[in-house]
């Protein structure tokens, strides 16, 4: 396992994990919100370097093992929001354009001139702002369980976010962030491929136990809400896209996965009817395939500009 700390040039600390042959096409892996990078299914994340890619994961600012940014404290979404629309407020601590300089500072260090992109959830909008502003870096983009807006009011995305307010105390103590992180996992997940509480606990121990920050969760919430909506950034991607979404997903509807389908020029989606806003095992392989199918004919696209480019 190649595990590395790397510093961006905004002198943070990037924690992150570099499999599979350098001279091979490279894959970043981006994650969501509050999850770190092992949230990554290790199955799918070798499924990758077994199709002969270099794979990358990492944790994101504020999250898992890389830098956090506690001196920022935790920021007020109310006074974020105000800030946004009247100029009044706190601004936010970073915006999700700083999350993206982070993967671009992260490519730089690992001397990757150009790679593919799939990013989940928070990790998608991520993924999505690089395929725009970096067009040069960004040979493919995944996008998966995300949204082209700040978030979809729909009322399935209502009723998730009233059954989550209730949990969503200061899990200060490790047992409260477990049964949090347990119930999390309950009501976002793809309701017929849930694990049993006892393979939901490990997981969450596991998580707890490797890093737990709820402040710099809230800071990501913030950089998501001073982002806001990005539908007139997708219409500049141009690079071939891969929109995966879920008919179950109980906190970015499908409608959102389809919406990010039409605003990319040529994007092809893939909708999977009982997948939640989670990675059930059932499917990830199934997910590793298509993926690997995209970037293996994007991969071969671009092969074939640099040869047309020769022969002028």
């Amino acid at each position: 396992m190649t595990i590395k700390q790397i510093q961006t040039k905004s002198g943070l600390y990037i924690h992150c994990q570099d499999e599979g042959k350098k001279s091979a096409p490279a894959i970043i892996l981006i994650m969501g919100l509050g999850a770190q990078m092992t949230v990554w299914p290790d199955v799918f994340y070798h499924a990758l370097i077994n199709n002969n890619f270099r794979v990358i994961r990492f944790d994101n600012r504020d999250v898992g093992l890389s830098s956090q940014l506690n001196e920022h404290g935790t920021p007020s979404l109310f006074s974020i929001w105000f800030n946004k629309h009247f100029s009044l407020g706190k601004p936010a601590p970073y915006s999700l354009e700083d999350m993206a300089e982070d993967v671009i500072s992260l490519m730089k260090e690992l001397k990757i001139s150009q790679a593919h992109l799939v990013g989940a959830s928070m990790g998608g909008m991520i993924a999505q702002i690089i395929a725009a502003k970096y067009k040069k870096k960004v040979l493919s983009l995944t996008s998966i369980m995300s949204t082209p807006d700040v978030i979809s009011f729909s009322a399935t995305t209502l009723k998730t976010i009233l059954k989550l307010a209730p949990i969503s105390t200061k899990n200060t103590t490790r047992d409260s962030a477990i049964n949090y992180t347990i119930k999390l996992n309950q009501i976002i997940g793809s309701p017929h491929c849930l694990p049993n509480e006892s393979t939901l606990r490990a997981h969450a121990k596991a998580q707890v136990d490797r890093a737990h920050n709820p402040s710099g969760i809230k800071r990501q919430l913030c950089a998501i809400t001073t982002t806001g909506k990005r539908a007139h950034l997708l219409k500049n991607i141009k690079v071939p896209t891969l929109v995966i979404h879920g008919a179950a997903d109980p906190l970015f509807p499908v409608s959102a996965g389809i919406n990010t389908a039409k605003l990319i020029k040529k994007a092809k989606l893939k909708i999977i009817p009982e997948l939640g806003h989670d990675f059930p095992p059932k499917f990830m392989e199934k997910i590793a395939k298509w993926i690997s199918q995209h970037v293996h004919k994007a991969e071969y696209k671009n092969l074939q500009k640099k040869i047309k480019k020769l022969t002028k």
